[in-house]
């Protein structure tokens, strides 16, 4: 599937992973389902609907924001739609494609990079949500982080994620849907999220100048600098691009032989305090707990009650901040900005607070 306009750009393909034989194919709905034949009259895709009674009455369409459906003839409606291809996107992001979880469905929507230039088949990189709370999204390298945006928490993410000038950007964190999606305001502009085969996640955006389309591409902020790197400089350090080296230990902490950083003295179940790190983005959030219903002050009890608690943040930064997530075991892949992120409040006895 491509842009009318832009034939050479290529926004989804249905068998990725398993191509025709010869340059000839054939789609044709058959049993309910979409199928795509090859030569020799062999299914080699299809939709896979399952549990549907069989029907004649079924239209496969395509819809002008690059939907490929499989609906009821009677009905144009969402709730007619048997499949859509939105739910199965493969390397690119369009406006109105959902990325992340639906409960109704038991999908996570990812994206997942070409394996070459010219071969869209399944490759290394993912883009995916993680669901939990908060949630938070990552870039992987065969299964393994390479980048992590950081938690989202209704403010700094939803614009991380790619600068968008021609449109408007939506984060659902609700019961039934944890979700991304993007919409373009002006129809003469084509937008679109994607990562490549070397991992890289960006935004790239055709907008009508002086009569041509001109193709204008967004790295995310996160990838501008070494400190994108997950977990860059290990467990307990801070990476921060404005310091050299850029890898620094957290105060009241020492560098270790391996990697990453320890406590000078270590933590006091009774006694200890908090250090304040400004401009942070908050360590993942894999060893952590969260309770929306308290403020930061009732964080930081919390977090002094138990005593693999290593530090604590608001988990909403709205309406001057609110809720509470706490860290129950090393702080990874931390780093300072410089105009963005949030309030970190790290644990250490009080002499290491004094002595640094």
């Amino acid at each position: 599937m491509w842009y009318r306009k832009l034939p050479n750009e290529v926004v989804w393909v249905a068998n990725r992973d398993n191509p025709l034989s010869k340059p000839i194919g054939t789609l044709k709905i058959f049993n309910n389902n979409l199928h795509l034949f090859d030569h020799t009259s062999n299914s080699v895709w299809s939709t896979n609907v399952t549990g549907q009674s069989l029907n004649s009455d079924l239209t496969a369409e395509l819809l002008d924001n690059g939907n490929l459906v499989l609906r009821y003839s009677s009905n144009n409606e969402t709730s007619g739609f048997l499949w859509q291809s939105f739910d199965f996107p493969t390397d690119t992001l369009l406006p109105d494609m959902k990325l992340g979880w639906d409960k109704n469905s038991g999908l996570n929507r990812i994206l997942q990079s070409w394996k070459g230039f010219n071969d869209p088949s399944t490759g290394d990189y993912t883009y995916k949500v993680e669901i939990r709370e908060p949630p938070e999204s990552y870039i992987r390298e065969k299964g393994e982080p390479s980048l992590r945006i950081g938690p989202w928490n209704s403010v700094s993410d939803i614009n991380v994620i790619g600068k968008l000038t021609h449109g408007t950007e939506n984060i659902t964190m609700k019961s039934e849907e944890i979700s991304y999606s993007f919409s373009v305001t002006n129809g003469n502009v084509f937008s679109i999220l994607r990562i490549d085969g070397t991992g890289v996640l960006n935004r790239s955006t055709w907008i009508p100048t002086s009569g041509e389309l001109k193709w204008i591409g967004y790295l995310l902020p996160e990838q501008y600098d070494m400190c994108h790197v997950y977990n860059m400089c290990g467990p307990n350090g801070l990476c921060d691009i404005n310091t050299s080296p850029i890898c620094n230990c957290i105060k009241g902490f020492k560098a270790r032989q391996q990697e990453g950083c320890v406590r000078k003295t270590q933590s006091r179940c009774n006694g200890d305090q908090f250090l304040k790190l400004q401009t942070m983005k908050l360590p993942d959030t894999v060893m952590s707990i969260v309770d929306m219903k308290l403020g930061l002050k009732e964080c930081k009890k919390k977090c002094l009650a138990k005593c693999n608690c290593t530090a604590y943040a608001n988990a909403n930064m709205e309406n001057g901040g609110s809720g509470c997530v706490i860290w129950v075991g090393e702080l990874l892949d931390i780093r300072k900005y410089k105009n963005a992120g949030q309030d970190l409040y790290v644990r250490l006895r009080m002499e290491a607070i004094d002595i640094g």
